[in-house]
């Protein structure tokens, strides 16, 4: 059974979901495509084989993949990413960012596709149509409208 963190916290939360070891490195192989049990066990190297098993059904279970059967027998499963696995791809990104700016030793770069320079991460407020620094954001408590 998964640890659980009990705070208020939508850090917190999250990592309740996607904070077990090997978890990320999962998502990120289904995320490039390689999508089988097989395909993803042999790009980890290291995985014990009932860990990506116990893995890949609490990704299921926590609605950030789709199994999608394409052999009847014996079964064998593609696994696609939901939304909201989809939506994850923000925030490896911002680890491949934070990478390129403190590793010892960069792996991956993000690139614009049109011209091949790099990119960075910058935040917006829809409601007055600008680029924010990051000085200017609070985390609010939803519930208790308190910042942080």
């Amino acid at each position: 059974m998964k640890y659980l963190y009990n705070l208020p916290c939508n850090i917190a939360q999250t990592l309740n979901i996607i904070g077990d070891k090997w978890t990320l490195l999962i998502l990120r192989q289904i995320m490039m495509g390689r999508d089988t049990y097989k395909d993803i066990h042999d790009r980890l190297e290291g995985i014990p084989t009932n860990l990506l098993s116990d893995r890949l059904k609490s990704l299921e279970m926590d609605g950030l993949i789709e199994p999608q059967l394409y052999q009847n027998h014996p079964p064998r499963y593609r696994y696609l990413l939901s939304n909201s696995g989809k939506d994850l791809c923000d925030v490896f990104n911002s680890i491949i960012l934070w990478g390129e700016k403190h590793l010892k030793k960069c792996y991956k770069q993000l690139s614009h596709k049109s011209c091949g320079h790099r990119v960075e991460l910058q935040y917006y407020c829809s409601n007055c149509d600008k680029v924010i620094d990051r000085e200017d954001i609070s985390v609010l408590d939803v519930n208790n409208n308190i910042s942080e």
